[in-house]
């Protein structure tokens, strides 16, 4: 494939599925790939998917939290499995911090089905 055939792709929504909870790779590869993914458009949505002990680190670092919000900034969309938030009890600590919390089960396997553009970190 080219590199001209690779510019041609007509879906441009990213989903990052974020389950590594280690703080360097959360602030050295999601936060900024995502930042810069939608400040250089590379992608025309990002959208993370915060999933199991993310959630919690998303919550209490310091470090990752201003980097979310620069991604927020960005554009970045951030979105958390509702089981696992309920799981931790943190469901609504991730609604005041302005994370969606929803089903994510069946939504990830239909993006994942339909060849969708999925990272998983």
């Amino acid at each position: 494939m080219s590199f001209e055939e690779i510019n041609e792709v007509t879906d441009r929504h990213l989903h990052i599925l974020w389950t590594n909870a280690d703080p360097q790779t959360s602030e050295n590869m999601v936060m900024m790939y995502a930042t810069n993914a939608m400040l250089n458009g590379w992608w025309d949505k990002v959208t993370v998917i915060v999933w199991g002990g993310t959630q919690k680190l998303f919550l209490e670092n310091e470090a990752v939290r201003l980097k979310a919000q620069m991604a927020a900034r960005a554009g970045v969309e951030f979105s958390a499995c509702v089981s696992c938030a309920r799981n931790l009890g943190i469901e609504q600590e991730l609604k005041d911090a302005d994370v969606e919390v929803i089903r994510w089960g069946e939504k990830l396997s239909l993006l994942m089905q339909n060849g969708k553009h999925v990272l998983t970190v």
